[in-house]
C-alpha cells in the first residue's frame, strides 16, 4: 500500500477573497507566479518555432496566389 504523502488534512478550497483594505493596494494586479514551476521556463521551445515556421510558409506560399486573384478581379 502507498502511503500519501501530501498534506491530506489541508482543506481544498482556497481562501475567500476578504474585503480588507490592506488588500486593496493589490486588486487589480496580476498574480505573482514566480512561485509556480510551470513559468520558470524562459525561451521558445522548438515546437514553437517549428509552428511559426509552417504558419509563415503557408502564408508566404499563398501570398502569390492571393495577389494574383486579386489583380484578377479587380
Amino acid at each position: 500500500m502507498v502511503k500519501c504523502e501530501r498534506n491530506c488534512d489541508r482543506d481544498l478550497k482556497s481562501d475567500p477573497v476578504s474585503p480588507n483594505p490592506a488588500n486593496q493596494e493589490s486588486a487589480g494586479a496580476f498574480v505573482n507566479n514566480e512561485t509556480n514551476p510551470i513559468f520558470e521556463q524562459q525561451g521558445f521551445r522548438t515546437e514553437d518555432i517549428l509552428w511559426a515556421l509552417g504558419i509563415w510558409s503557408v502564408i508566404l506560399t499563398l501570398l502569390p496566389v492571393i495577389v494574383f486573384y486579386m489583380l484578377m478581379v479587380a
